[in-house]
């Protein structure tokens, strides 16, 4: 199956709720790999590469977030594939 990315914007209350590990554990139970990081503006930021239905599905969950986080949108585009195993959590940019 051909392997797609993903770059996700994700605007809400979600800083300081734990967005990012739920993040990891999402993408992590997924087997998506990618990685995830808080932005200057109060945004996160994530990028997800996998099989598309595993993508979607991620897409789909983080539009929900962990019960803390209040998600008032995600703002998707095509993304740039990068050789990451895994998915990581990183440094606000």
């Amino acid at each position: 199956m051909p392997i797609i990315a993903r770059h996700l914007a994700i605007h809400g209350r979600v800083q300081g709720v734990c967005y990012r590990d739920w993040t990891v554990r999402t993408a992590t139970s997924l087997g998506v790999s990618g990685w995830v990081r808080n932005r200057p503006d109060g945004s996160v930021e994530a990028l997800a590469m996998g099989e598309a239905g595993a993508v979607e599905a991620f897409i789909a969950r983080c539009r929900g977030g962990p019960a803390s986080a209040r998600v008032d949108g995600v703002a998707i585009s095509e993304g740039a594939p990068e050789a990451i195993q895994g998915f990581e959590r990183r440094p606000t940019g």
